[in-house]
Parts: structure tokens; sequence; C-alpha cells
């Protein structure tokens, strides 16, 4: 692990994985045998061979929900040299957004990805845009060699959860 991705689990923030809501997770664009699931899942993102790839042209438009609303303080996108991303759009709690909405709408933060990144640096994005996510959408608008086709090895978004009441939780008080 590189001594900026141990810097961002030092700060507190933690691999938001568990926060996943997998049954909503989607994403637009990917080839059928190289899905989203290879680069996020524990387990698969970490076996080399596999990895998620873009189908039709270099653009890829990710829709990751999450159980509880969360705090995103960085993300971590590993790549390869000329296939990897380069810019990316980043949207908070925008549902439901197809290829035409990416520039209908400003993007929470915009990260240009350099080959340090590819190899596993992490990105801080601009906090104050993401102190209350329930979901994250990524939009991948081209690769570092300008190919047809984008790879991503892994994918890791770091941050926090916000501690909110569980309604369900709370009792009801009885009249006296």
């Amino acid at each position: 692990m590189s001594s900026a991705a141990t810097s961002a689990t030092q700060r507190g923030q933690v691999d938001l994985i568990d926060f996943v809501d997998w049954s909503g997770v989607e994403c637009l664009n990917q080839s059928s045998s190289h899905s989203l699931v290879n680069a996020m899942k524990q387990g698969y993102r970490d076996d080399d061979g596999l990895h998620l790839e873009s189908d039709s042209d270099e653009q890829l438009l990710i829709y990751v929900p999450f159980t509880q609303v969360i705090k995103l303080h960085s993300i971590l996108i590993n790549g390869p040299e000329d296939e990897g991303p380069r810019n990316l759009k980043l949207f908070a709690n925008k549902e439901n957004m197809g290829f035409s909405d990416v520039n209908d709408y400003p993007p929470s933060d915009s990260i240009v990805l350099s080959p340090e990144n590819l190899k596993g640096k992490p990105v801080i994005v601009k906090y104050v845009k993401f102190q209350s996510v329930r979901s994250l959408t990524i939009f991948v608008e081209n690769n570092q060699g300008g190919n047809d086709i984008s790879k991503v090895h892994k994918i890791i978004l770091y941050g926090t959860t916000v501690d909110t009441t569980n309604m369900k939780d709370l009792k009801k008080i009885e009249d006296h």
C-alpha cells in the first residue's frame, strides 16, 4: 500500500466497500465479460486478472448507491498506463443519470488522473462537496492514451459514515 493510501486510512478514513448497496450498483457501457464487480467487490478487485472494461467506446458511467449516508474523502482508481481513465467527473446524489446527462449538471468534482494515481495514489476529492452522500456517480470521460477501450483494475472509495438516527430504533413515549 502506498504512503498516500496509508495516510488516507490513518486520518480515520475507511474503505467504504461495506456500505455499498450492491443491489443498486450500475455501470453503463461496461463489457459483459469485464464488469464493474471485477474492479469494486472485495476479493475480485485484488485479482490482477480481473478488471472493468468499457464496451463500445472509452466512456463509462458508474452509479454507486450506499446503504447509509457517507462522507467521501478520496478515491483510488487503479488502471493500466495507456487504457486507464484520465478525466473523471464525480456527481454526488445524482440518480438515474445517462451519458446525455453528464453535461447537463455541474459535477461535484472533476479529476484528472495522473500515472501515479493509476498506480495506487488516491485522489482527495473536494471534501465539502461530499459531506452527505447517498450515492456517487463516476463518469469516466476518456483514458490516458486516447484508446477506444478504458480499463479499470480497482476502485476504492475512502471516507466515513455519517452518524444518523435510525427512526425504527426510537421507542414511542407513553402518555402518563
